[in-house]
């Protein structure tokens, strides 16, 4: 097969590889075919099996089983790899990066200047993270662009992730901390929605049911903090009356320290975060 062509920096002409084709590849690449930032016949993936390609096929987009084959034929390139395989997979793909890719790594713990030395010194390298709703186009997702990349190529970027939620630039170093907020953050919300439920089902709800609301409340909380853009203490105390349910319950929350703990839950994922990126 011939090389695919290699074309200007338009997002629907884009021909968009991954190198890794694992669930928050997956995710996005459904937030950018759903958006149509970019057809599916232009999407390649690689993978050492079929285990997860054969999804990919069943979205229209191309697999093969050779990395080299996803750089040849892609300008831009995802890197979506365990961490300990990165390393190995930068080596194999150096000899066919160019000066017109743009590399994208989605791998955690690996920074930018470990990017940028594994790779040809020439290379337009940007970093993501995203979390685990881009597989429902609701995700929580920073970026930061290494010394090669500039304002054309972070304007894609961000053009192609807003298709899978929230996608903001930042400093390389905020990247630990929105893995201890967003990333794993996701988690302590899941625990909180769990723990809601099951408060109703104590109290004598049907546990499906309790479930569903609580996920709405959650969700609905959320738009509203979104679209208000108020501060959340301002909307918190809006639902609060005096002598109400909703105080008698939020003096059991402070009781319980909440806050402290989910300060701390966020500060101790941040710095787990920055321990693995030094191992």
């Amino acid at each position: 097969r011939g090389a695919w062509p290699r074309v200007a920096m338009e997002a629907s002409e884009l021909w968009v590889g991954f190198v890794g084709a694992g669930r928050m590849a997956g995710g996005l690449v459904r937030g950018l075919l759903q958006a149509g930032k970019v057809p599916a016949s232009n999407v390649l993936a690689s993978a050492p099996s079929d285990k997860n390609l054969d999804a990919w096929r069943e979205l229209g987009c191309r697999t093969t089983h050779c990395n080299l084959e996803v750089v040849h034929r892609s300008t831009l390139v995802f890197l979506a790899t365990k961490p300990h395989i990165l390393p190995g997979v930068l080596e194999e793909i150096r000899p066919a990066v160019g000066s017109h890719h743009v590399v994208v790594s989605l791998v955690a713990g690996v920074t930018i200047q470990t990017l940028q030395r594994l790779l040809p010194p020439w290379t337009k390298v940007l970093r993501i993270m995203p979390n685990l709703p881009c597989v429902v186009q609701a995700g929580a997702m920073v970026f930061s662009r290494g010394s090669n990349a500039g304002d054309e190529e972070a304007a894609l970027l961000k053009s192609l992730l807003s298709s899978c939620g929230l996608c903001e630039e930042v400093p390389e170093s905020y990247i630990d901390i929105h893995t201890g907020l967003s990333g794993s953050g996701v988690a302590y919300v899941y625990l909180f929605a769990e723990a809601l439920a099951e408060g109703a089902v104590k109290m004598g709800m049907p546990g499906a049911l309790a479930s569903r609301i609580a996920a709405q409340t959650l969700l609905g909380a959320a738009k509203m903090l979104l679209e208000t853009g108020e501060h959340p203490a301002k909307l918190r105390g809006d639902v609060c009356t005096p002598g109400g349910t909703t105080i008698y319950a939020l003096h059991q929350l402070e009781k319980g320290a909440l806050r402290a703990t989910v300060m701390d839950a966020v500060e101790a994922a941040t710095n787990r975060a920055c321990d693995m990126a030094k191992d």
